[in-house]
């Protein structure tokens, strides 16, 4: 057991990440600077470089003994050790000079003119005392290795970087590594998270934690002839938890566990994807039992191209074509299971995705209700919230929000508290932080023209009108005309979760999109930019409602979705003439639901013009303001408690506002009284 364990913290030692030296290449570049001044280095110490008037001098005076030309650069000169001191005076240095010698240097610059001028110096001496040149070839040893070495360096130093940046660079990869995995190994719980920090997504869990307690007791399974799974694909929209389950297998399982990306495997040089898929098996067989997660497989695992002149990377099909071998091939792969993550599996080759690869398909949707409601639970643990939270209505409030939105809302509101100087969080603050998430930062501060502001007024009290009198729209939340984002103005709903959706429902949301256009044109004879998004949103839901859900009179029951997410690339899937068939229906849709929304706020045009001038005096209106100039809205909603909820909620902010006015208007009250007081003369 004991060596068990040191093997673990050994395997565990061995994984973390070795600190390095980020001064390395700093150490490379000193050495190659002292390589070089060496070049610039007298030839021995205490040897002073002189002109040649100094040379002269000593000539003339006897003191030099003997004169070594060098490779015919320079001259080193000798100097009598009798005379040392005289010949310092000469040449006006206070250096220590070498007794043996040489003690100057000369530096040639033509050697036919030096030996003249030698020649000339010593015609006044006798022969015995003349001084005759040798002549010395000297090889630089150094200075010739660093003529031909250094541009080698340079160039392999050069191709070093290059090769390192390409293979990995700061991950600590090389040329020689870059065909090696680069998969994190988990090992013993150095992951704390575990299926209790994973909120909602109860069948998922379900399925995952067979998987782990398969890995953990074999037996229970194998005994009765059961086969782990070999692959288990996780697929859902970005934001729904692929990763973090993927998290808490890693820390629920007590086996080793292999983490990296999809595109970790894609390379630039051919070969090396497919090298790294054989080496990550190759780590995951040596340690099996274990798990393998791959997220985001789509970057390796996409459909590949049936012609080959249209493929645009042959290096990830290999890629491909090796985790396929990998996976199910000849050498079956025992105790490894491959766990992926992805939000776009239509895309993923049909080989990737059959049994005995990826035996499960995990489907993880956006939550519903209750696992909103535990997912704001997770995320406001850590957060100092007030203690008449409603998460239940705060869940009612986010319909459509993945886990990953709620966790942003719970951040943002968390942010705004503190902005505001607050203690602790409150609902006006998760209201806040929705409408910020939703619709971006108000932006009070833009100007915006006295026409354009009454405009905008008209088109969201048109949005606000349409929608109140439709059975099928969605409730009313908010209208607001404050800019926010890249909108001038905007108006909260609360969608309804359904699974389906009618035909009739359809023709309410396009009324009600175009609401805000209809009220241009009736209150102002005009139209402007301002409804761009709105007909983006009324065109494509038009031409959804023809060509994919065949809600048409001209084409019924027929559908060109293509489910194998081609999307037709290279044809369209139908005639030109049923093409105009197609727009023909699209712009009577369009406009059969533009002339009822016109119809709408015609017949409710006063009642219209009011909320529109409250909306532009207040710039925020709410439902009970719309209530109280529309009526009460005839269509039962689910929405109605989530609208009174939010409504009782600003009630009571608005009355501690209030008590809070009141209160400091009580105070000044009191310190003026006591001021005067205390001036008052006393007699």
């Amino acid at each position: 057991m004991q060596e068990e364990n040191n093997n673990k913290n050994g395997s565990e030692n061995n994984n973390e990440p070795k600190k390095k030296n980020k001064n390395i290449f700093f150490v490379y570049g000193a050495i190659l600077v002292g390589i070089l001044l060496l070049q610039f280095v007298p030839f021995k110490a205490g040897t002073q470089e002189i002109g040649w008037e100094t040379l002269n001098n000593l000539i003339q005076n006897g003191y030099v003994t003997k004169i070594d030309v060098i490779n015919r650069d320079y001259a080193e000169i000798y100097v009598k050790e009798t005379n040392l001191e005289e010949a310092k005076k000469l040449a006006k240095t206070d250096a220590e000079l070498e007794v043996k010698g040489p003690q100057f240097k000369y530096v040639i610059s033509s050697p036919e003119g030096f030996d003249q001028k030698l020649e000339q110096a010593q015609s006044n001496l006798a022969n015995s005392e003349k001084i005759y040149t040798k002549n010395i070839k000297r090889k630089d040893i150094w200075g010739e290795a660093i003529g031909w070495l250094l541009p080698i360096l340079l160039l392999v130093f050069l191709w070093f970087f290059m090769f390192r940046r390409v293979g990995g660079g700061a991950g600590g990869s090389n040329i020689f590594s870059m065909g090696k995995s680069r998969a994190k190994l988990f090992e013993g719980s150095k992951i704390k998270i575990t299926f209790d920090n994973v909120a909602g997504l109860y069948e998922a869990k379900q399925e995952i934690v067979e998987i782990v307690d398969f890995l953990k007791s074999p037996d229970k399974y194998t005994k009765l002839g059961g086969k782990i799974p070999k692959g288990v694909l996780l697929v859902g929209p970005p934001g729904t938890g692929k990763t973090l389950l993927a998290k808490a297998v890693a820390g629920e399982a007590e086996v080793p566990f292999f983490s990296m990306s999809g595109s970790d495997f894609v390379e630039m040089f051919v070969g090396v994807g497919a090298s790294r898929v054989r080496d990550l098996f190759a780590q995951a067989k040596a340690k099996a039992p274990c798990i393998i997660f791959i997220d985001e497989i789509d970057a390796v695992g996409r459909s590949r191209s049936k012609k080959a002149s249209f493929s645009s990377n042959d290096e990830r099909e290999n890629t491909l074509n090796q985790l396929l071998t990998e996976m199910d091939g000849f050498d079956t792969n025992t105790g490894v299971i491959l766990l992926a993550a992805t939000n776009r599996a239509d895309i993923l080759d049909s080989a990737l995705l059959r049994a005995g690869r990826f035996d499960r398909q995990i489907m993880l949707d956006l939550p519903d209700l209750k696992e909103r409601e535990e997912i704001f639970k997770v995320h406001t643990t850590g957060l100092t919230i007030s203690k008449d939270l409603n998460l239940n209505l705060l869940s009612k409030q986010t319909p459509g929000f993945s886990g990953a939105d709620i966790a942003n809302v719970c951040n943002e509101a968390a942010l705004i508290a503190a902005r505001k100087g607050k203690e602790m969080i409150t609902h006006e603050d998760f209201h806040d932080a929705i409408d910020k998430v939703i619709g971006g930062l108000e932006k009070r501060s833009k100007v915006i023209k006295p026409e354009e502001k009454k405009r905008i007024a008209f088109h969201e009290a048109g949005h606000a009108t349409v929608s109140w009198m439709l059975e099928h729209a969605q409730p009313l939340i908010k209208v607001t005309i404050v800019p926010r984002g890249r909108s001038l103005g905007a108006a909260w709903y609360l969608p309804e979760e359904r699974q389906l959706t009618t035909r009739q429902q359809f023709y309410d949301e396009l009324c009600a999109t175009l609401g805000g256009r209809a009220a241009e044109e009736i209150m102002l004879k005009n139209v402007s930019s301002g409804a761009l998004n709105d007909l983006e949103r009324v065109t494509k839901q038009a031409y959804s409602m023809i060509v994919y859900f065949g809600m048409s009179d001209k084409l019924p029951n027929v559908s060109y979705y293509d489910s194998s997410g081609q999307e037709y690339a290279f044809t369209k899937p139908y005639s030109e003439k049923t093409a105009e068939i197609i727009d023909s229906e699209v712009q009577e849709i369009i406009n059969v639901q533009y002339k009822r929304a016109k119809q709408i706020i015609l017949d409710n045009l006063e009642k219209f013009e009011k909320l529109s001038q409250r909306l532009h005096e207040k710039e925020v209106i709410f439902t009970e303001d719309v209530e109280d100039f529309l009526g009460k809205r005839v269509f039962n909603s689910d929405a109605q408690d989530v609208i009174d909820g939010v409504k009782k909620f600003r009630d009571e902010n608005l009355k501690k506002e209030q008590e809070e006015i009141i209160k400091e208007q009580k105070q000044a009250e009191d310190l003026k009284k006591e001021s005067e007081k205390k001036d008052k003369p006393k007699f």
